[in-house]
């Protein structure tokens, strides 16, 4: 596969710069010069300081906290570029935000995982690259192409080198049985589910925990890791039901609100993590392993940019 990078260029808002860095020095190329900045009344402009004419452009930016602040910045970056004739503007979201309403589930809901999606097309994006999207159909929310990248096989990596013996993967909910199946089969493992009921939005009650998990290590997977009560919940669950010790992954670790304190007093051993989001010094914990997506996007935006096949980094 050739490894041309002429004509890249990687650009970064304030979201998450540390991972754009690493980014670019696997591409060995500098990120772009341009800023972002606030008028005194807080309303973003963006500068940007070199030219783009006619280059192929990758904006790194996720939407996470906070997500208002960030979306307006990608949206006002993606504006620039495109009045400053960048050829195409390829948007690496590796964290999508606003995606948790992705269809009506009661009336009169948004569905906000679309109207970012519109925003996005609008302010000028080309193509989307994004990881662990909340659910798969937001990919049909765009008319563009989309790229899903997933995060499973970078655990799945890190949990095999541990070289764990009886291990199961478990499902926090029914929605999430194809993600913990994925892992599943890169460690040769069964299978449980917890039947969880969520009265309101981030309050979840379990139910039951259907499998065997008795005397094995149990894995919890999910997307994304936000208040944490999911997965203390879960891990305390599945404790009462026999398991020897439980393990937590996701791809996403927006942990807000009570998500470190509940995390530091549950029984889980250790909560592995990728570096889509940033986590502040403040949120770190000696439990919570973080690994680099940066390799993986690094490589989608080489064969993206080369137009060679992106297909095999989907598994």
């Amino acid at each position: 596969m050739s490894k041309d990078k002429d004509g890249i260029k990687i650009f970064t808002g304030n979201a998450n710069p540390d991972l754009a860095e690493e980014i670019a020095d696997y591409l060995k190329v500098e990120l772009g010069k341009g800023q972002v900045v606030r008028f005194s009344d807080g309303e973003i402009d963006v500068i940007i300081e070199e030219s783009v004419r006619g280059s192929d452009v990758f904006v790194i930016q996720p939407i996470c906290a906070p997500a208002n602040e960030n979306l307006m910045e990608l949206l006002v970056m993606l504006d620039a570029l495109k009045r400053a004739s960048a050829k195409n503007i390829n948007v690496v979201i590796p964290y999508y935000g606003y995606a948790r309403k992705d269809r009506k589930a009661r009336a009169r809901d948004p569905i906000t995982a679309k109207l970012v999606a519109d925003l996005l097309t609008t302010a000028g994006a080309n193509r989307i690259i994004s990881m662990d999207l909340h659910a798969d159909q937001i990919q049909g929310f765009f008319d563009i192409p989309v790229d899903h990248l997933m995060g499973g096989p970078i655990i799945g990596r890190y949990f095999k080198e541990k070289d764990m013996d009886n291990v199961v993967i478990v499902s926090p909910d029914m929605g999430g049985v194809p993600r913990a199946r994925a892992l599943a089969e890169i460690l040769d493992s069964p299978i449980a589910i917890i039947d969880k009921r969520r009265p309101v939005d981030n309050v979840a009650e379990v139910m039951n925990v259907v499998g065997d998990v008795k005397d094995k290590s149990a894995i919890l997977i999910d997307d994304l890791i936000d208040t944490a009560g999911t997965i203390t919940l879960g891990s305390e669950a599945l404790l009462q039901k026999g398991a020897k010790e439980v393990y937590a992954c996701c791809t996403h670790p927006v942990l807000s609100g009570p998500a470190i304190d509940r995390i530091k007093e549950s029984p889980i051993k250790e909560m592995v993590v990728t570096n889509t989001i940033p986590i502040p010094p403040e949120k770190k914990l000696d439990k919570i392993s973080t690994l680099s997506v940066a390799p993986l996007i690094g490589e989608a935006i080489l064969r993206i940019h080369n137009k060679t096949s992106v297909s095999t980094l989907f598994d």
